[in-house]
Parts: structure tokens; sequence; C-alpha cells
């Protein structure tokens, strides 16, 4: 387990592993050295069937119906597979919902911990899924969302195993991703594409893909620290990264924070209040911690921005000085923390202030008396008091690339 989830292995039950353990994750084990199932298991047929055998009370029939289908949907739009609901005999993949043993030799064991399991292709219980009914099901961020789960399980009917790419639809923990907009990663369509080839009908032809740390190409979104950890923001993820941390951490950003934008546009910490603040468009969301702050979000302009104002490209904190400066396009602001006020005489050009740094901020972060900017793929080592570039880096360098 330790191995598959990228953490030391010591083959003890240490603070990290027993925290993975507590998250709520699909029942089948993690034993695949790749994403299948051992020998490729698949169907050999394009055209299958399922039926659902009973339902949760949780949801109406129809919201269950509409889940299910939807999440078949899901493997359908990327492969020529097909799949017909029956409502008796036997189906390719038949669907029930239980409680403690339920038959198969498989139990769940109570609220949270294992949601639900599913069978590779064959004969018999094979491509069958089972969902744990002492869950909480529902159709949104509450509880936990059957169309997610589905897709996952049925991932494990068709043939897939668990993936060890974080971002995809195949990890084995359970990740609230929103309710509309869901678009079936790339390892997923790389995974099932191998199994039954590529379709005709899929309507998104571009899927997420997870950001290497090590790119040559990388840059990124925003950059804050946490009580002494550094967060590294690209498109719907972030990597932590703390002193006892042997490497980098790759995580979902909803999995920390399920009412957050999928992306963030720029982030800062301020240490005295306690407080972290995030980005995205218009509004800003304040963060205790990892708990969001009552009444966040609001809208930038509350902090002294125009109103004509559609986002915040970057911000960092000046604990020496106890501002806040603001990147937006070439210009950026300074923000007094202490007064809650915009200071006077801003927005002034990126430029002018920090010469040779380019007209844009992706991201930066204070440590030392040194500002780091990122642009591009590049990254600034600035020194405030002496008002000059020191170094230039790649963007990867950050994670020791």
């Amino acid at each position: 387990m330790q191995a598959f989830f990228g953490l030391e292995v010591t083959g003890k039950l240490d603070e990290e592993t027993y925290e993975l353990m507590q998250k709520p994750r699909c029942g089948v084990p993690d034993v695949g050295e790749y994403n299948f199932f051992p020998r490729k298991l698949k169907w050999s047929k394009m055209n299958l069937t399922y039926r659902i055998m009973n339902y949760t009370s949780d949801l109406r029939r129809a919201e269950v119906d509409r889940a299910f289908k939807k999440a078949f949907k899901v493997w359908s739009d990327v492969t020529p597979l097909n799949f017909t609901r029956i409502r008796s005999g036997i189906a390719d993949i038949m669907i029930s919902f239980g409680t403690k043993e339920h038959g198969d030799f498989y139990p769940f064991d109570g609220p949270s911990g294992l949601l639900a399991h599913a069978f590779p292709p064959g004969p018999d219980y094979g491509g069958d899924a089972h969902f744990d009914d002492d869950e909480t099901w529902s159709d949104d961020s509450k509880g936990y969302n059957l169309f997610l789960v589905a897709a996952h399980e049925f991932g494990h009917s068709l043939g897939l195993e668990h993936s060890r790419d974080p971002g995809a639809l195949m990890f084995p923990i359970y990740t609230y991703t929103g309710k509309t907009g869901f678009v079936l990663p790339d390892d997923d369509v790389q995974g099932i594409q191998e199994l039954y080839g590529a379709g005709d009908k899929d309507p998104n032809p571009k899927h997420p893909k997870t950001p290497e740390k090590c790119d040559v190409e990388l840059s990124l979104d925003a950059i804050t620290e946490l009580r002494g950890e550094m967060l590294v923001f690209k498109d719907r993820f972030f990597w932590r990264l703390h002193p006892q941390m042997v490497e980098a951490e790759l995580v979902l950003l909803k999995s920390f924070w399920p009412e957050l934008p999928n992306k963030i546009d720029a982030a800062y910490e301020n240490p005295i209040k306690d407080l972290v603040f995030m980005f995205k468009g218009k509004k800003v969301w304040a963060l205790n911690g990892y708990d969001i702050v009552e009444d966040f979000p609001k809208k930038i302009y509350e902090m002294g921005f125009p109103r004509e104002m559609k986002r915040i490209d970057a911000a960092v904190h000046i604990k020496d000085t106890g501002k806040t400066l603001f990147f937006t396009g070439n210009k950026y602001w300074s923000y007094d923390e202490e007064a809650e006020v915009m200071e006077a005489g801003y927005p002034r050009l990126i430029e002018e202030e920090f010469a040779g740094i380019g007209d844009k901020v992706d991201a930066v972060y204070e440590r030392n008396g040194y500002l780091y900017f990122f642009n591009g793929q590049l990254q600034f080592e600035y020194s405030i008091w002496s008002k000059r570039i020191v170094r230039v880096l790649h963007t990867n360098s950050l994670f020791w690339c």
C-alpha cells in the first residue's frame, strides 16, 4: 500500500499511512502492477447489458437510474462499447446495494471506509458492481456522489485496475470533483482504449492530463505557504512541499476543499492573521488552516480593486512590511493588511519596480528577503533590498529537478 501511494516504504503503520487508510475508497485491492487486471481481462463483445437489482433509499429511483446511465456513458463516449439496461434476467453487469456480508465473500465495513467494489470481466460475479448501502449516497457533494463512485466501479467492471495517477478516475481514493462538467481524465482514456480501442463519438476531444513536476515546459497557476507547508497550484491539482516530506505530494484541489473552484488564479498567506487567501476570477476565499472562513467567498472589489477587474494573477505577502502585493496583467497593487486598504499611488507597472522579470507574473512567493517570481517556464530570484534579480532558474527547479 505504501509503495502504491508513493509513501516511504517502512512496513510500519506510520501517521501518513494511517491517515491514508482512513480515507473513503474503493474496495478493490491495490495489487495491480499496471492499470489492468492480470492478463488484461476484458469483455469479448462491445454490446454489454446491465441490470439494477435494487435501490438505495438515499435517492429517488430516477436519480439512481440517471447516475448509473451517466456513469456508463463516461466509458462509452471514448470506446466502441454500448451499454443497454435490462429489467429481468442475467445481465453482463449486475448492480446492487448491500451492507456488511452481502453474498460475495467481500463484506462491506459500514459507513465510510470501503464505498463499493466491482469484479473484472468474466463469468458468475464477473463485471458485477456492489455499493455499500450504509453510505449516504447523493447526486452532489453531500455524502458520496453515486455517479462518481459508479463511474469508477464500472471501470473495474470493464477491466481496469486502480491507477497511481491522483488525477485519474481510477485512483482508489474518493474525491468529489464537482456536480457538472465531468470529463474523463487522460490516464483513464489511455487505459480503457488499450483494452477496447477508441470510439468515434467522444464529445470531449481534450481530456485533462496530470501535470509532471519535472516537465521542462511547466508553468504555475499560484503558490502560497500554509503554516510552514508550501502549496503549489497547477490546473486542478496542487503539490504539497514540506520540510519533513521526502518529495512533493501531488493531490487534487477538490480532495482538500470541495467548495473551492477546480482551479486557482492566485493565493497568499497572512501569517499574522493565520489566514490563506485564494482567488478565482472576481472572488476570494479565506482559509483558516484547511477550513473556509465563514462569510466567504467575497468579491475582490471589497478589498479595494476596481469593480471591472476580472482576476488576480498572483499575490504575495511581505512579512517585514506587512504589505501584500497583487499582480494582474502588467500592473501591481500594494495592500496594507493592518489598515485593510489599498495603498495610494497604485497600480504601478511591474517592469518599473521589478525590472527584468517580464510584464506578467504567474505566481510568486517570498522567503528570507527574496521574492521568487514565476513567469512561464522561468523563475526569477529577486532581492527585495537590492532591488535586482539575483538568479534565473527553470520553474521546475522548485521541485529540485
